[in-house]
Formats: structure tokens, sequence, C-alpha cells
């Protein structure tokens, strides 16, 4: 199949830089002695989890029961579920997952740690735990110091459950800059005295699990980190470009769509908006947009409706006209992958697979 016949709107990968972003991940985890268990929150596909742990990986990570659920069908040897699950129904559903592969969950509350512990004990299955700590983002994770290691004991004294270590997520930390620099040596600080802590506590943390993208090739300076977790690092976006953390040729996907108006001087109508891209605005950028429009400098992709793309093009030297077609690539990658049923992975022009984004609309 030829890139001309994929009806759009439509994901499509660069398989090369798809590659590319694969091995250059996994080479940098091996090279600095981390272990690599990537977010599928991204990609949400069985068979690119696949590729991931053919690459290296030592499990998956994953942020929903039902996203368990989905990838067990990539044969993970090890799964981390890193959000808190809460209620009878997803933990029964979720101590069914763990009858079939190794389950890890970070936790950041003794109800959470309990409910997990009954629905363990009633299935008699054993579930490893991380605790999960906040480190300056503010959204899950107890506080540094003796919260986090009242957390362990907590999980310690469930037969059921095995503590296995902490969890983190810096998103805090969105892009290299100075200040970032900075604040990515206070975390390793930071980490420094929570691990001198539960030492001086008696307690092994077997694994340190954190890392993002934005700060995945520098995770090798947090002293203690020993798995990463990253995500976006597949297929980058327009926000990983701007946290400096990848540059355009990096960014292997990109919504394929068509013009269908340009009856507004200085304007072209994509057949996609809210639905295709997501509502994401660019981080760290003054003027509002939602996504960069490929081989047209210039261009603004400012305003969406539901199924419409506004694109101004007053500035950019290119013309276009009703039936061209234009590659975007989203500000928000993940959120988009969300949006869309199948990818479209291409070699040149060539389409060379398809494949299903199991994981889509798996929110419980």
């Amino acid at each position: 199949m030829h890139v001309s016949e994929i009806e759009t709107p439509a994901l499509v990968v660069d398989l090369d830089r798809f590659e590319r972003n694969l091995g250059r991940v996994a080479d940098y985890a091996r090279r600095h002695g981390l272990r690599l268990r990537p977010h599928t929150k991204t990609h949400k596909s069985i068979y690119v989890a696949g590729l991931q742990q053919k690459m290296g990986a030592a499990g998956l990570t994953v942020a929903k029961v039902s996203e368990a659920e989905v990838m067990l069908g990539a044969e993970p040897a090890d799964l981390l579920v890193a959000y808190p699950i809460m209620g009878n129904t997803k933990l029964s559903r979720l101590v069914e997952v763990a009858r079939r592969t190794r389950v890890t969950v970070a936790l950041d509350s003794a109800i959470a740690v309990q409910q997990l512990a009954d629905a363990a004990r009633g299935a008699a299955v054993r579930v490893g735990v991380l605790a999960e700590v906040d480190v300056g983002l503010g959204r899950v994770g107890v506080t540094p110091g003796a919260p986090l290691v009242e957390l362990a004991r907590c999980i310690l004294r469930q037969p059921h459950l095995t503590f296995e270590g902490i969890a983190f997520y810096p998103g805090h930390i969105k892009d290299l800059d100075d200040p970032g620099r900075r604040a990515l040596a206070q975390l390793s600080e930071l980490l420094q005295s929570i691990l001198a802590d539960f030492r001086a506590e008696g307690i092994d943390v077997g694994i340190v699990s954190g890392g993002s993208t934005p700060t995945l090739f520098h995770s090798h300076e947090v002293a203690g980190l020993t798995e990463i977790r990253p995500g976006t690092y597949v297929f980058n976006d327009v926000n990983t470009v701007l946290a400096g953390a990848c540059t355009l040729d990096d960014c292997a996907a990109t919504i394929l769509a068509t013009v269908v108006s340009t009856a507004r001087p200085g304007q072209m109508i994509l057949d996609g908006g809210s639905k295709t891209f997501s509502s994401d605005r660019s981080s760290n950028a003054a003027a509002v947009t939602f996504g960069h429009v490929v081989g047209a400098p210039g261009a603004r992709f400012h305003k969406m409706n539901e199924e419409h793309g506004f694109v101004d093009v007053t500035h950019t030297e290119r013309e276009f006209a009703i039936g061209d077609r234009v590659h975007v690539i989203p500000n928000h990658i993940c959120v988009a992958v969300n949006l869309h049923e199948r990818v479209y992975g291409l070699r040149g022009d060539t389409v060379e697979r398809v494949w299903p984004v199991d994981g889509r609309g798996k929110l419980q």
C-alpha cells in the first residue's frame, strides 16, 4: 500500500525514526546499567511492547488495570501498574492479571495497601509494591522522610505483598535548561537522603523507579536511580521537542491530514480537529498552537473544532490547494494515539505494517 492510499485523517509512523528511538533508549539503559520498564501509555500497542522487550526492556508499565489486561498479550515478564488502584472490582481483575505474570503496583496510602493486600490474600497471589514518593510534582506520592518510611513498613507488614522499593515521577522538571539542571541535581540529593533514611531503618530498597522522557538521557545523573519508565520517547512530539529532549527529526508519529478548504484567504482547513489531535496546547510556547505542520515553515495550527483544523498559512511561502496532504506532529502524542484505532507504519512512502491501538480507551 502506498501512503497516498491511506484514508485521512490517520496516525502514521515513520518506521526508521521509530526504530531509532527504540534502539537509542535501549542502548542508553544498557550503557548506564538502568533497568528499562517503559510506559505503554504512549503507544498502547501489544506489537510495540513486544519490540521494546525484544530490545531489552525488563517489563512494561501501565496506568490502568484494563491496560494491564491488554498488555498481557505482549507476554511481559513483569508488569508495573504505576497508579493507585482502588475498589474491589478493579482489584479483583488485577489479581487475575497477577496469576498470569508478575505484577507490581505503585501506591501512596495505607488504605490502598490494605485493599491490595486483601485482594491478594483472597486470590492467594503475591503482588509487589513500590512506595510512591512525591519529589516535587505535587500529584501523587507521600512526603519524603517519616511518611515514606512508614508507608514502606505498612507494606512490609502485609504477608501477601512484597516491598520492592520506591517510585517517583519528576514531572515538574519540564526541560533541561539551567533551572532544570539545578532541579535535577536537587532530585539527586533528595533521593540520596531518602535512601539514607531507609538504610538507617534497616529497610532494603531493591528498586528506585523514576524518570520521564524530558529527563530521560540524564537519568544516570540521578544518584540511586535503578529503573526508568519513559513512554513518549517511542514517538516523541512537539512538547518533547520544546523540552529539549529531542529534535523534530526524532518525531516518528504524525497525523496525516487532507486540506478540505481554502475558501478563506490565508487559511486552510484540515480534515481533523480535537477528535483527531486532542486539545492539548503546546507547552513552553507563547502562542496557542496544536501541532507542527511538517514542511511548512510559518504555518500556524492555531484553532480546532471537533472535525476541523484551522491553519494560518499567511506567513508560509508554500501554497496549499484543496486535496493536498500534510503531516502534522501533535503537541501531545499520547493523547492523540488514544483517539485512533490503528497505526500505519511507513518505510518511505510504503505502508509496511498496520497495527491496532490495542489499549485505546482503556480507562478503567
